[in-house]
């Protein structure tokens, strides 16, 4: 019976000072505990903002071999410099004009096997590489560069890829059209529940850019007169896309 008597005791208090201490709380606490969390609605809108590209990025590779290092670095300079007199002339400014790589390298050849015997390796020359990234900015001459490096002495790369030098702008377009779908998305979910949107609680975002897409009246790119053979190119559109989660509480 002492036993029982003392849980009893125990259990009355416990239960006394629980509901002391929730009376001792602020009335905005104590009414948020008795009030449950809001519902909440979370969707995603992704924004697609495309445009013509206004700038190209070229990666231009001179390589030159010869017997000595010194032979192969020589002709290799000269064949650069060539190349980057030529892209000044063309208006391509200082700024966009950009070593990318250097590398001198011998060339290795590997005896085949006598009489089981494997001869030495031995250097029979040596290879210069020079890369240079160009940006070009005036799109309508980017056929007539393309031709003039190969001309001068350019022999191995030549990757274009279109961009555009103010990215924000466009981002800033998708993302609007990105929070516009995902109101509208969310508005017809709640629309259909009979409910409202309340205030946003989280917002995220995710952004990146799409390969170009060839646009469906893509014109190639002026020739110039200066080179009436120049590489002809489609620089077709650039898209960007922005993807962003919302989280809105659920106004009932």
């Amino acid at each position: 019976m002492i036993p029982s008597l003392t849980f009893s005791r125990r259990a009355a208090f416990a239960g006394a000072l629980a509901a002391g201490l929730f009376a001792s709380l602020p009335a905005s606490l104590a009414d948020e505990a008795k009030t449950p969390a809001p519902g909440v609605v979370s969707v995603t809108g992704e924004g697609v903002a495309a445009v013509a590209p206004d700038m190209a990025v070229l990666s231009l590779t001179v390589l030159r071999e010869a017997k000595t290092a010194r032979e192969a670095l020589d002709a290799n300079n000269k064949a650069m410099a060539d190349v980057l007199g030529a892209m000044k002339e063309e208006g391509i400014a200082e700024r966009d004009l950009q070593t990318g790589a250097f590398s001198i390298q011998p060339r290795w050849v590997y005896p085949e096997p006598k009489n089981g015997t494997q001869a030495e390796p031995k250097i029979v020359g040596y290879t210069a590489t020079n890369s240079l990234t160009v940006r070009v900015r005036d799109l309508s001459r980017l056929g007539a560069i393309l031709d003039t490096s190969v001309t001068l002495g350019v022999n191995q790369g030549g990757d274009v890829m279109f961009t555009n030098d103010d990215k924000d702008t466009v981002r800033d377009a998708a993302r609007l059209d990105a929070i516009a779908k995902a109101k509208a998305k969310a508005e017809a979910m709640v629309g259909a529940l009979g409910v409202k949107l309340g205030r946003i609680t989280q917002i995220a975002e995710n952004s990146y850019s799409a390969p170009p897409m060839p646009m469906a009246r893509a014109e190639m790119v002026q020739m110039s007169a200066k080179a009436a053979d120049a590489v002809p190119v489609a620089s077709g559109e650039n898209e960007y896309r922005v993807t962003v989660n919302v989280t809105w509480e659920i106004d009932q």
